[in-house]
């Protein structure tokens, strides 16, 4: 990474941030804190680490990269 206040620092985490927002956070509405700490983290562990295509792996999930 490159020195304190680049621009470059942030941007896989504001991309990811991004992504989580629009595919996840905004298309739902949460009862309680609880009920959107299970949902986003079920959202991470699930399908964006495990079947969420990604141009990273040539649009290949991280499971069918493994494979």
């Amino acid at each position: 990474m490159s020195r304190k206040g680049n621009c470059y620092d942030n941007a896989p985490m504001e991309s990811f941030w991004g992504m989580l927002k629009n595919e996840q956070i905004h298309h739902c509405r949460y009862a309680t804190r609880q009920a959107a700490i299970r949902d986003i983290a079920e959202y991470i562990e699930i399908f964006y680490n495990w079947q969420r295509k990604q141009a990273r792996l040539d649009f290949l999930s991280p499971a069918a990269f493994e494979r």
